[in-house]
């Protein structure tokens, strides 16, 4: 037995040089920075604490064998095995399965450094996912998110858990220096998050406290993208906290519905509502709402859209989280399209490919052939890319109708211009001529989340990542027709202050999406667009001169332009104290939800506002304004899940 395991461990070592390594970084990493300023920082892999936990020991799926590796099972069972399939033994090695020890996994698995054993399992700290090795003798393996072994090991006397991102999966790290470690340890598992590698996101500050004596205007573009969050949500799933500068609070509060009233005319109305702050011992100290509402379009009355996918298949892009999930997003996508809507696909890599002209949706079936042939290679011409997609777009373009451009990627460029400032550029002229963009983002490890956010605003489109195809569902499914179809564009909101009723006053979040208060008029100047059905909010922090305002403490203002307009119109609405609660309580739960979900995105960031948060606060307040709502409730853990992992309360 001993014999066989060795000739195992020989073949494994052997093979090195023909397994997958993990993609090369694409872009020299930017030094961090810890100031509170407009820098891109790269973020770094972050340490989590023991959390042992035994569980009872559960067996293996039995094995098939085939191939030249007959002689021993045993050396094949710890090689390789895969419930219902062949499994040529010690070659499972490099094959798209792992084993009993190498991994006891799904069929979607992606080898990389290390071992390259093309899953994770009971020795890797894996279950049914995908996987990747690396490091040592050990493997990555994953349950619903990452997990990491370290060292092969096989299965011990008792089997520990392993704690694998939020998902708890039974398995052994194994510990002795043989090829599978001492069958007789058992060692406890640990949360272990994923390598965030040369992520790049930007930090754009914090908005400051400010005296509306000294300047009594507030202006920004709205933002209906959510990237940040669902983010964040990945990394705490798979046991991590995000990067800080990776957190947009607007973002983390625009994830989520709200039941403002539909606008009984025009694109969108607009809800006011004020309480006193739950996280502020100051009674003076309230959280201020100023909620728009897009009307809603029945699919039916949709305008047809024309729709120009730009997929990264580059190398960096081979995996399924990656090109896997893109190619599912897509699938999605064009089964919700209209049969009079047209799909166009080109690719990105080394180089750039037309792979299908505008073709209708009542040829479904070759728009799907087509996207089921994509797979992933090479270098990545990003700025190419675009060149091409835009013009497929403007081969089929149709005013008055949706027509846009779809990227679908991880945002890392490396072949031509690389950043999203060079290749804005190239695409301002377009947006112009009436073709807008929107970005899709996929994967971690080399995400780049500046260069996927900053494309989409500047492109006239929105902005998601997609950690799960349960978002893709969300996205591509239910919110199909806001994703597609814009009811108002340039959107500005300026909020003036009244300096005899407001001490100070401050914006939550939207630092990116700041504009100058003598731009708000300003038809040139570019802002926020809000698709049908949508909702926005943004949230105050005001601290009034009494307990009691007795006139309007501001004054909203909304401009707008029609979705194919050039002049923008002008709405007004007064904040009055008819519009402040009392206390939190008799909010509105929709209210309750938005500050415990920006209460939350504050500590995440380290805002310096936030020193008297905790998530304890924030519990409180979000586990009584829920309403049932599953989205919520996965906020709830969530929340939980950084306290856990934060170590405090």
């Amino acid at each position: 037995m001993r014999q066989l395991r060795a000739l195992a461990y020989i073949i494994a070592i052997s093979s090195l040089a023909s397994l997958g390594c993990e993609d090369s970084p694409k872009q020299q990493p930017v030094e961090q920075s810890t100031a509170v300023s407009k820098k891109v920082v790269v973020s770094a892999p972050v340490e989590a604490p023991d959390e042992p936990e035994p569980v009872e020991e559960e067996e293996a799926p039995a094995a098939t064998i085939t191939g030249e590796t007959q002689a021993s099972a045993d050396v094949a069972k710890n090689a390789g095995v895969l419930a219902n399939k062949q499994v040529d033994g010690v070659l499972a090695l490099k094959s798209l399965e792992g084993g009993e020890v190498g991994g006891k996994v799904s069929t979607s698995q992606s080898g990389l450094a290390g071992l390259g054993i093309k899953g994770g399992g009971r020795g890797g700290g894996g279950a049914i996912g995908y996987g990747k090795g690396t490091g040592n003798l050990g493997t990555i393996g994953s349950g619903v998110g990452y997990g990491r072994g370290a060292k092969l090991g096989a299965r011990g006397k008792s089997v520990p858990r392993v704690r694998v991102g939020s998902a708890t999966v039974r398995g052994s790290y194994g510990r002795g220096a043989a090829a599978y470690g001492s069958s007789s340890s058992a060692v406890t598992g640990r949360y272990v998050p994923e390598v965030n590698g040369t992520e790049q996101y930007t930090d754009y500050g914090t908005n400051q406290a400010t005296d509306p004596s000294k300047d009594a205007l507030s202006t920004f573009a709205i933002d209906v993208d959510t990237g940040a969050y669902t983010i964040a949500r990945r990394k705490l799933n798979n046991g991590g906290l995000p990067p800080k500068s990776s957190v947009r609070v607007e973002e983390f509060i625009n994830y989520f519905k709200y039941n403002y009233p539909s606008p009984d005319a025009g694109a969108f109305g607009v809800n006011l509502e004020a309480a006193p702050s739950p996280f502020s011992a100051d009674k003076n100290t309230y959280v201020m709402r100023v909620g728009v509402q897009g009307k809603k379009i029945a699919q039916k009355n949709r305008k047809p859209v024309h729709l120009t996918f730009l997929v990264d298949v580059s190398g960096s892009m081979q995996r399924p989280d990656k090109i896997g999930y893109a190619k599912d997003s897509l699938k999605l996508l064009t089964k919700n399209l209209q049969p009079q809507d047209t799909v166009a696909i080109a690719t990105y890599a080394g180089r750039v490919a037309e792979i299908l002209p505008p073709t209708t949706v009542a040829n479904q079936g070759r728009i799907l052939s087509a996207i089921d042939n994509l797979s992933a290679g090479g270098s990545t011409a990003m700025n190419d890319g675009l060149k091409l997609a835009y013009k497929l777009a403007l081969t089929n373009f149709k005013k008055s109708h949706v027509n846009r451009v779809i990227v679908l990627s991880d945002g890392d460029a490396n072949v031509g211009p690389s950043s999203h400032e060079q290749i804005l550029m190239q695409i301002r002229s377009y947006v112009e001529e009436g073709v807008t963009l929107s970005t899709i983002g996929f994967g971690m490890g080399n995400y780049k989340d500046t260069m996927m956010e900053q494309l989409a605003n500047k492109g006239n489109g929105n902005y998601y990542y997609i950690d799960s195809m349960k978002e893709a569902r969300r996205v591509f499914g239910e919110q199909v027709d806001g994703t597609l179809q814009v009811i108002a564009k340039d959107v500005k909101i300026q909020v003036e202050f009244n300096p005899a009723q407001v001490k100070t006053y401050r914006l939550i979040g939207y630092e990116n999406r700041d504009i100058a208060d003598k731009d708000f008029r300003n038809d040139a100047v570019d802002a926020g667009e809000i698709g049908a059905g949508h909702s926005v909010t943004a949230l105050y922090e005001v601290k009034l001169k009494g307990e009691q305002p007795t006139d309007t403490i501001a004054t909203v203002r909304v401009r707008h332009k029609k979705p194919d307009g050039f002049k923008a119109s002008e709405a007004e609405f007064r904040f009055t104290n008819r519009d402040i609660r009392t206390t939190v309580s008799k909010a509105s739960k929709d209210f309750q939800f938005a500050t415990a979900v920006a209460g939350f995105a504050e500590v995440l960031r380290g805002s310096p506002y936030a020193k008297n948060l905790s998530y304890d606060l924030v519990l409180e307040v979000a586990e009584s304004s829920t309403n049932g709502r599953k989205d919520r409730k996965e906020f709830v853990k969530l929340v939980k899940q950084a306290k856990r992992l934060s170590g405090g309360s």
